[in-house]
């Protein structure tokens, strides 16, 4: 019956989408079509779908049959990706009827992958990511790495190897478990008053702070529509200072909270693209979204106001030493660099170029991750695949593409201006590379 659902569906793109009297009418009819399929592929894979605050009509009425329907639903995406094709060749279809669709043929691109993945079917990394999220990542040695861990060296107090330092001096800002509230909400209040001086959020928006363990990511934003969303913070690894920061601004402020908030308002409710309604977790929309999230931390926090703040503020209220808090967070932004080690292991493991014992080595040696968070983050990899890109590949696109059209640390209007324009609108990873050859 499902498979039957699904044809209906690609069979309604191609004869509803075929004329060209009432394009933009048409295209909305397609746009459906894209949302009703993403829904159905959620039926099946648990994490497809990452928000919907679209219609309820929308929604699947048919339930899943027994086994996974792999072929209807490339058909599906195949015959969707046809009816886009005729908006990028019609004389009729404006500027943003283009837009519409090419943001929608590349979302529909991570559609056809991320429904081979889910019945086991696995390409390269590199291609992976392509498929997924329009782009390759970069491929980089060990001595890149050893480069920034070597500049580590010289600054790192204490006796013993450099990653055992980094870990010495980490646990000086572990905030203890009764002070993890509290410092968590004084940072989301802190990152949130910076962005609201700065954007127009609706007036009803908020959230709800959760405390969760057991998961492969340290926090999460589940965004629920109506511009809300559920914070969870993982609990199962030491939290430390520079974290509460971090996931402030990355889950929150000016993060996906704010995304999201943004999205749905300006393109779904103001402008009707009911396209946007569907987040698809496994798409470019992704590389925007944890692109950006991570980028809003030093939008908010610029330079060395996180050490500011967490030394006048955060660190205090913890009950943490502020004696080593700007050295800390010295360390912390050269490790940021090492950052790319996490592809690298991806994609040995992958590749089946590495066991789990060499993708461990990486971790600890040149993301100078301890033990426990090494393993829990291979853990993610396992799950969640050449997502991992999204992050920090993400963050520099998103960085490179602001500060090329003006958007500098000297020029903290602009950049905001600028990071405001990128959460509002159907920005794709690909955009964000043209920036470069412009």
């Amino acid at each position: 019956m499902t498979r039957l659902i699904l044809i209906a569906i690609a069979l309604f793109c191609i004869t509803a989408c075929k004329t060209e009297s009432k394009p933009k009418n048409d295209f909305n009819k397609l746009a459906e079509n894209y949302v009703r399929l993403g829904l159905t592929i959620g039926q099946y894979d648990g994490d497809f779908v990452d928000a919907y605050y679209g219609p309820d009509s929308l929604k699947p009425t048919v339930a899943k049959s027994a086994s996974f329907p792999k072929d209807s639903l490339l058909n599906a995406v195949n015959a969707l990706q046809q009816q886009c094709q005729l908006f990028l060749d019609s004389s009729q279809a404006n500027d943003t009827l283009r837009i519409r669709a090419t943001w929608m043929t590349r979302q529909l691109t991570a559609f056809s992958e991320r429904i081979r993945i889910f019945s086991g079917t696995f390409s390269p990394f590199n291609e992976e990511s392509k498929q997924l999220f329009s782009v390759e990542p970069p491929v980089n040695s060990e001595d890149h790495f050893k480069s920034f861990v070597s500049q580590l060296d010289s600054i790192l107090p204490g006796k013993g190897t450099i990653p055992e330092r980094m870990q010495q001096l980490s646990r000086k800002f572990i905030i203890p478990k009764d002070k993890v509230d509290t410092v968590f909400k004084t940072a989301i209040k802190e990152a949130r008053k910076r962005t609201r001086a700065r954007y127009q959020l609706p007036s009803n928006e908020s959230f709800v702070l959760e405390y969760v363990n057991n998961k492969p990511w340290s926090g999460y934003n589940w965004y629920k529509g109506n511009y809300q969303s559920v914070i969870q913070i993982n609990l199962d690894l030491p939290i430390l200072v520079d974290r509460a920061i971090d996931l402030a601004c990355h889950e929150g402020y000016p993060g996906h909270h704010v995304y999201n908030m943004l999205l749905e308002k300006n393109l779904y409710h103001d402008k009707g693209w009911v396209e946007i309604s569907l987040y698809p977790l496994y798409s470019p929309q992704s590389l925007i979204a944890e692109g950006s999230a991570n980028y809003g931390i030093e939008i908010a926090f610029p330079g060395t106001e996180g050490a500011s703040f967490a030394r006048q503020t955060l660190v205090p209220l913890a009950g943490l030493d502020t004696t080593q808090v700007e050295l800390y967070f010295k360390t912390l932004s050269i490790k940021s660099k090492l950052n790319y080690a996490r592809n690298e292991a991806a994609r040995g493991l992958l590749n089946g170029t590495m066991d789990e014992k060499e993708a461990l080595r990486w971790l600890t040696d040149y993301a100078l991750m301890s033990n426990e968070l090494a393993a829990k983050s291979i853990s993610f990899i396992r799950k969640n695949r050449s997502y991992v890109i999204c992050y920090n590949y993400g963050q520099d696109l998103v960085r490179n593409y602001i500060e090329a059209k003006g958007g500098t640390a000297s020029a903290s209007d602009k950049r905001w201006e600028l990071f405001g324009w990128l959460l509002s609108n159907p920005v794709t990873p690909v955009d964000l590379l043209q920036v470069d050859n412009q």
